[in-house]
């Protein structure tokens, strides 16, 4: 099995990566070559082969790097995550979301208004992200402009590639977390322009918390800026029964959540992000579908808080876009390998209710953590896809060095014990766009 580079390339910058190369260029189908062969030019994989004697001659000069019986996979793609709530991770799990959010989510992100604190923990934060692996991610910041500046340079400094958005929230919040709805807009501007000049990796993304967290006037001047500037969105949506509603109480103008977001010109086609999605009836579905939303998928957040548990199979039955995400803090860690085996954990569940539901296979729920999360960013933000190692696509990559098993072991079984058993120490290489990148901040 080989694919190949495709015609008319020119010789450029040119690396020949040699290991047990695994990824998914389907949901279905998981790719496994033992010693196997990336070709890359310009960071961008020109092509993949089973051995050096499927290279073409004319790459047969190109570096190569060597990695032995190592994997090498796609890095992951996360596309729900809060920067701000990694400090309090794992605390306050036995509250139900509106509770946990008052009592420990708006206090911690209170605190981001000190410039110092929010570089220290920023710093922490990308770190963690480069240690897990997770390359590319959509990251909630708070609603201070400085310090999601801060995280958007800290990120740019990293290597990574996220996007990035400030949170926009101009009602029920708390006094420590709180903004007008022209402060709202107003630095939304301002940390677009910025980020323009200043941060050319990084993406941004429009971010209203939630609905009950912005007033009719907010969501219609951030969709607004959203078409102005061509930008994608984030949110949340029916995460929980009782958010759901008090969406309701909210907006009995809108005949569900999903219509207020539709309603205020927040779900622009292909270019927005629904997390969680458990509570989701067939207009909703189909509305959904129809503007391309991707629904990110929080298994692990949706167990702590009691949410519930989103029907991944019949969503991508019904045509939607699902990815798996962490978002942490509700999920207690951004390892995403620990959030793909609870993808199928959940969905294993889910059958047990009703039978004619399968669950979630492995190279699904991989497929969902590495190229869809990839194919979004690269959609809504003119990025070049990344999450697999076909043509075209950037050379995000883990090294994953051989674990101890008693037995040889198929390329498969290895990326599945990495999902089930791996962490960070496992990982010797991470490469963004065909560049490895170090530790960042590292003294």
């Amino acid at each position: 099995m080989h694919v190949n580079a495709q015609a008319g390339q020119r010789p450029g910058n040119r690396m020949l990566y040699i290991g047990d190369i695994a990824f998914t260029p389907s949901p279905q189908r998981l790719v496994g070559i033992r010693r196997g062969v990336v070709a890359v030019e310009n960071g961008i994989v020109s092509g993949c082969y089973e051995s050096m004697d499927d290279v073409p001659s004319d790459w047969l000069d190109a570096p190569k790097t060597d990695f032995g019986d190592a994997l090498v996979i796609p890095g992951f793609n996360d596309l729900h995550i809060h920067a701000p709530q990694y400090p309090t991770a794992g605390l306050g799990l036995d509250k139900e979301l509106l509770p946990w959010l008052e009592t420990y989510t708006f206090p911690a992100e209170a605190r981001f208004a000190s410039p110092d604190y929010a570089r220290i923990w920023y710093q922490r934060f990308i770190q963690r992200m480069w240690e897990v692996g997770t390359l590319r991610f959509s990251a909630f910041a708070t609603l201070h402009r400085e310090a999601t500046l801060t995280l958007a340079r800290l990120a740019q400094e990293s290597g990574l590639r996220p996007v990035i958005g400030k949170v926009n929230m101009d009602r029920n919040g708390s006094e420590e977390l709180s903004e007008s709805t022209e402060e709202s807009l107003d630095n939304t501007v301002a940390v677009i322009e910025t980020m323009r000049s200043e941060t050319p990796d990084i993406g941004y993304i429009v971010t209203p918390r939630f609905v009950p967290s912005t007033t009719p006037e907010l969501m219609r001047g951030l969709a607004a800026i959203a078409q102005r500037y061509d930008l994608p969105v984030q949110s949340h949506l029916s995460e929980n029964r009782g958010e759901v509603a008090w969406v309701r109480e909210l907006h009995p103008e809108c005949a569900s959540y999903t219509d207020v977001y539709e309603h205020y010109g927040l779900l622009r086609d292909g270019k927005t992000i629904m997390a969680h999605c458990i509570y989701l009836d067939d207009e909703e579905i189909d509305t959904l579908r129809r503007h391309g939303v991707t629904v990110a998928h929080c298994p692990q957040s949706n167990a702590n808080l009691t949410s519930g548990i989103m029907p991944a199979r019949r969503y991508l039955e019904k045509g939607l876009h699902v990815t798996i995400a962490s978002d942490v803090d509700a999920g207690h860690v951004p390892d995403m390998n620990r959030h793909i085996a609870a993808a199928v954990a959940v969905s294993k569940l889910w059958q047990t209710q009703y039978a004619d539901e399968t669950a979630l296979r492995l190279p699904e729920a991989f497929h969902m953590a590495t190229k869809e999360p990839g194919r979004f960013l690269a959609a809504a933000t003119g990025q070049e896809p990344a999450g697999s190692f076909e043509p075209g696509y950037a050379f995000d990559a883990l090294v994953v060095e051989p674990m101890t098993s008693p037995w040889g072991l198929s390329i498969a079984e290895r990326v599945e014990q990495f999902i089930y058993t791996g962490a960070p120490a496992n990982i010797s290489h991470r490469y963004v766009a065909g560049r490895e990148i170090p530790r960042p901040f590292a003294e």
